[in-house]
Order: C-alpha cells, then sequence, then structure tokens
C-alpha cells in the first residue's frame, strides 16, 4: 500500500476487468473481488486471475484484493502463485493467529490482512489482539447470514477512541452520504466499500463511486 498522504481506499466486490481499471485510474488505490463462494459476488479461479492481470497491465500500482474466508493453506498458497496473483489476501473467516503468522513468514511479499465482523464493542479487543499477525486490520459490519456486502454500518462511536497500531480500515454501508460523518469523528487509515455502491451485486454504479472517491479526497 502506497505512503500515507490521504485516506486509502478500496472499493471490493468488483467482478468486471473493465470497472475495476475503471474505478482504478478514477482514484481507488485497492480493488477486492471475492473469493468466498456463497457470495453473490463471487467470482471463480480463472475470473479472478484475468481480472487482476488486466489489472497487472493497465494499472500495475494499484493493489489487487482477494478476499476469501477459511480456506486451507494450500488453497491459499494456490492461488498466490502463477498469473494473475494478488498483492493482498484478506481474511475473512475465523482464521487464528497462528494461522495468519504462517502464512505472513512464508510469503513476505505478500500482504496479509484479517477482517472483523464487529457484533459489539468487545469483537475490537480480539482484533486488537491480531496486530503482531498481519498487515492491517478491517473492521466490517456483522450480519448473521454474511460476511459482507451487506450495507449496515457500525456504530461509530465504538469505534471513537481505538488504539491500533496497524493500518485499520473501515467497511460497513459506506456510501458519499455518510463518509463525511465518518471522517468528522474517525481517521482510518482505510475506507473500504462496496454494496451502497452497486446496481446489482458486482456491478457499480460507477456515478456513486466516484461521489464516493471525491468526498474522501476533498476531505
Amino acid at each position: 500500500m502506497r505512503a500515507q498522504a490521504s485516506i486509502a481506499i478500496k472499493v471490493c466486490g468488483i467482478t468486471k476487468p473493465q470497472q475495476a481499471i475503471e474505478i482504478a485510474l478514477m482514484g481507488a488505490d485497492a480493488i477486492g473481488v471475492i473469493g468466498v463462494k456463497n457470495s453473490p459476488r463471487y467470482i471463480s479461479e480463472p475470473e479472478r486471475r484475468t481480472l487482476f492481470e488486466e489489472m497487472i497491465r493497465a494499472v500495475p500500482s494499484k493493489e489487487r484484493v482477494w478476499v476469501v474466508a477459511n480456506l486451507n493453506k494450500d488453497e491459499i498458497i494456490k492461488g498466490l502463485n502463477s498469473k494473475g496473483s494478488p498483492s493482498i489476501v484478506q481474511l475473512h473467516g475465523n482464521e487464528s493467529k497462528q494461522y495468519c503468522e504462517d502464512l505472513k513468514r512464508s510469503h513476505p511479499n505478500i500482504q496479509f490482512w484479517k477482517s472483523f465482523q464487529i457484533r459489539q464493542k468487545n469483537d475490537l479487543v480480539t482484533a486488537k489482539g491480531y496486530q503482531a499477525s498481519v498487515d492491517a486490520i478491517l473492521f466490517d459490519s456483522w450480519h448473521k447470514s454474511s460476511l459482507g456486502g451487506t450495507g449496515q454500518r457500525i456504530p461509530i462511536e465504538w469505534l471513537e477512541d481505538i488504539d491500533f497500531q496497524l493500518p485499520w480500515w473501515l467497511a460497513g454501508g459506506i456510501s458519499s452520504d455518510c463518509i463525511q460523518e465518518i471522517l468528522s469523528k474517525l481517521k482510518p487509515f482505510g475506507i473500504d466499500a462496496s454494496s451502497k455502491l452497486e446496481l446489482e451485486p458486482g456491478i457499480k454504479n460507477i456515478k456513486k463511486v466516484e461521489e464516493l472517491i471525491k468526498k474522501i479526497r476533498a476531505t
């Protein structure tokens, strides 16, 4: 991830290479694709490799984030090999600290982020315990039947006094309508947006993406 001159922006749940490139050129720092099979934004391995390969050619400085949940290490390692590999793996399941540490140690050129669904404020304590095991932490909203992309927000007051040494990202129900309120109270390293920017799952409304990026960059 680039040096922190301003808040970093990740747009997640992308399914089409042309949208990935358009959004990256618009100013997003990272593009996320979903490797969780029960997600409506899931894309297959060949599709993911094609999308990332096209990004490598067109926008090589942008981060390519592969979002997975509870994969065994062999599947992760397979995904990191050959063409169209990610630059970041976002672990979105119940991965242990040891699991994260093993991956980080064996693949020092890849960033590993750990995502946490925040159901209650005390979940932040669990997240803080992973700081030595990963490269960044992502906070997402909790939903009983989904690991992400729900459009729901974490209560801002839960995050106002957090003190993390690692970069932390905020996800969950983010759009241009709420970003000013969020950034007036919180100072995350990065913002991660998905479902609130969509025409349908996996297809972004480019106007909404542009509005969000402009508002963040104006902050």
